[in-house]
């Protein structure tokens, strides 16, 4: 089954071109099937390039998927069309309004890693999507510094900064090969890491959540938050093969102080083109995903959340 995106979304002629199964909103009205409602809290400045890459994993598996594409609703982005974000975005105070349910909920990473979780304009507003996301989301995934302020909302998990940016292709070990997101992994894999902050490993272990893929040189970075129905990943299964090679040439043309990534050009020499050695663990991760979230959510949506608010009551 494939994707259903709007036909004038850029996605939809990218991901067609690519040979991925896409579907326009009036095609998928007329099959008789519940498509996996999957929300994309957009918070990465490129918001077209972050779309593709997150459409391009989550439209690769059997089932029809519905993508709605959710912004902050205060924050204005600079580096994408006003145009584009009136189109085809929705402010998350307006989702959260009309009490909508999610199978599956995706929120990105943002490039504010260095300023205090506090310090940043719209967290008071990300909080409450946190808080949504337990009544109204069947699974969440939070991605590099959006699965990062995720565990520290709900587990109050710190980030640390590093004293240089954690650049390139790191080799990870796989911890949990039974796992259900796992399935089909190799026991170890390279993974795109840029970030300039980490999490130790000893204060997730105390928080009581499992570590499913780790690294000797980068630390933890796929987490499991099975209370709150979470996955948090820390790295980039999503990246393109000339992501990391984009951040890398932004910063020499900036005059940042930036190292070549590792691992990444074929004799680490940038005048080579860049290998991608991660597009298969990628796909495996979030068709694995969304496999786990097919096999477990409700068939009405109305009942998404209801486990928790059910658990609760029970408690009482």
């Amino acid at each position: 089954m494939p994707i259903k995106l709007p036909a004038d979304l850029p996605a939809y002629d990218v991901l067609s071109r690519e040979g991925v199964m896409v579907m326009s909103e009036d095609a998928a009205a007329r099959q008789d099937i519940r498509p996996l409602r999957i929300g994309l809290l957009n918070l990465m400045p490129k918001k077209i390039q972050t779309e593709n890459q997150f459409a391009r994993l989550i439209g690769a598996t059997p089932l029809q998927i519905e993508l709605s594409l959710i912004r902050m609703s205060e924050h204005q982005t600079r580096n994408t069309a006003a145009e584009h974000m009136e189109t085809f975005y929705r402010p998350f105070s307006e989702v959260a309004e009309t009490g909508e349910t999610f199978d599956g909920l995706l929120i990105t990473g943002a490039p504010i890693e260095h300023l205090p979780y506090e310090e940043v304009t719209y967290w008071d507003e990300l909080t409450q999507v946190f808080d949504w996301t337990q009544t109204n989301v069947h699974s969440t995934f939070g991605i590099c510094w959006g699965g990062m302020a995720m565990i520290h909302h709900f587990h109050g998990v710190p980030k640390h900064m590093l004293d240089h940016k954690a650049f390139g292709c790191v080799r990870h070990r796989n911890l949990a090969p039974a796992s259900p997101y796992l399935r089909g992994f190799s026991d170890d894999m390279v993974i795109p890491v840029s970030r300039w902050t980490e999490l130790k490993r000893e204060e997730i272990q105390a928080a009581g959540l499992p570590i499913l893929i780790d690294s000797d040189e980068t630390g933890p970075c796929l987490v499991e938050d099975p209370a709150h129905r979470a996955l948090y990943v820390f790295n980039h299964f999503e990246y393109d093969s000339d992501t990391l090679k984009q951040e890398y040439d932004r910063d020499v043309q900036a005059g940042q102080p930036i190292n070549v990534p590792a691992n990444y050009y074929p004799g680490d020499d940038p005048a080579r083109m860049p290998q991608n050695r991660w597009r298969s663990h990628a796909h495996l991760l979030y068709g694995n995903w969304i496999n786990e979230i097919y096999q477990t959510t409700p068939f009405d949506p109305a009942k998404i959340g209801r486990e928790i608010a059910d658990l609760r009551t029970q408690r009482r």
